[in-house]
C-alpha cells in the first residue's frame, strides 16, 4: 500500500505518466508485497514455515480450492453487479449517478475492511477450537463475534451518517447537484452496514469450520443473486432511491440467510 502512493505521486504527479504511470505503480507494488516473504522464506530462520521438497496433493487443493469458493464468488460478482449497477445509474442518473456511485464504492471499501478484517483475523481460531472438538470455545466464539459485529456494524452505520457530508464534500464538492445526491445515496446506502458486518462474518465463519459450500452460497447470493434482483427491480418502483435501497435490500435478504444457516448447523458443528 505504502509502496502504492509512494510509486503513484512519483509516476503521476512527478513524470506524468499518467494512467499508465498509475498502473505500473500498483503492478510494482504488488511485486514488492510478494517478493519480501519469498525472500525472508528462502533464508534461514527460526520459523516454522519454510521451503522444503514437497509433492502436490491434488485432494488437499480440490478441498481447499472449494472451500475458498466463497471468496472467489465474491471477486467475480463484485465487477457484474458493478457494471450494472453502473448501467441503472446511467439511465436513471446520467453521469452523476456513476459519480456519486463511485464516491460510495470508494467509502465502503474503507468501512467494510473493519469487518472484513475482523473476519479474517477470527478464522484461524474458529478453525482451531472446531478442530480441537472444543465446542464451548467455538460456541464462545460465535457468541462474542456476533456481538462484536453487531456493535461495529452500528459504529460504522452512526459514522458515515455523521460524515456522510464531509466525505462526499471531498469527492464531488465541485458540484452542488451531484453533492447533494452523494451525500443523499451515502445516507441510505450506509444502512446496510449492520447487516453487512454479520453476512461477511458468517460467510468467513462457515469457510474456517471448513464448510465451503454454505459459505459460497452465502457469498453468490448475497453479493450476486440478491443484489442483481435488487438493482433490477427496485428503481422499476423507485427509479434512483431504488438504486440506493438495493444493496440494503439484498444486504437483509443474505442477513435472514446467514442467520438461518447458523441456527441450521448449530447441531453439527456443536456450537
Amino acid at each position: 500500500g505504502v509502496t502504492n502512493m509512494v510509486l503513484d505521486a512519483l509516476f503521476v504527479g512527478v513524470f506524468k505518466w499518467g494512467v499508465a504511470g498509475a498502473a505500473i505503480a500498483t503492478g510494482l507494488s504488488q511485486c514488492v508485497g510478494g517478493l519480501l516473504p519469498f525472500i525472508y522464506f528462502l533464508r534461514p530462520n527460526n520459523s516454522l514455515l519454510r521451503f522444503v521438497k514437497t509433492k502436490i496433493e491434488f485432494r488437499l487443493v480440490i478441498d481447499a480450492s472449494a472451500n475458498g469458493a466463497s471468496e472467489l464468488v465474491s471477486n467475480v460478482t463484485a465487477s457484474i453487479v458493478g457494471m450494472l449497477y453502473n448501467y441503472q445509474l446511467l439511465k436513471y442518473a446520467g453521469e452523476d449517478g456513476v459519480a456519486a456511485y463511485g464516491t460510495l464504492m470508494y467509502v465502503e471499501f474503507i468501512f467494510i475492511s473493519v469487518f472484513i478484517g475482523y473476519a479474517i483475523g477470527s478464522a484461524p481460531i474458529i478453525s482451531y477450537h472446531f478442530g480441537a472438538d472444543n465446542h464451548a470455545e467455538l460456541k464462545n466464539m460465535l457468541k462474542k463475534s456476533l456481538i462484536l459485529m453487531s456493535l461495529a456494524g452500528v459504529a460504522m452505520l452512526i459514522i458515515s451518517e455523521a460524515l456522510a457530508f464531509p466525505l462526499a464534500h471531498i469527492f464531488v464538492g465541485y458540484d452542488e447537484k451531484l453533492l447533494e445526491m452523494t451525500v443523499h445515496g451515502f445516507r441510505v446506502f450506509s444502512l446496510m452496514f449492520p447487516l453487512a458486518s454479520i453476512n461477511i462474518f458468517a460467510s468467513s465463519f462457515f469457510t474456517a469450520l471448513n464448510n465451503g459450500g454454505v459459505s459460497a452460497a452465502i457469498s453468490f447470493l448475497r453479493t450476486f443473486v440478491f443484489k442483481l434482483a435488487a438493482v433490477l427491480i427496485l428503481p422499476l418502483l423507485f427509479k434512483l432511491d431504488g438504486i440506493w435501497w438495493a444493496t440494503i435490500v439484498a444486504e437483509l435478504f443474505a442477513f435472514l440467510l446467514s442467520i438461518g444457516f447458523v441456527a441450521a448447523k448449530k447441531k453439527k458443528y456443536g456450537y
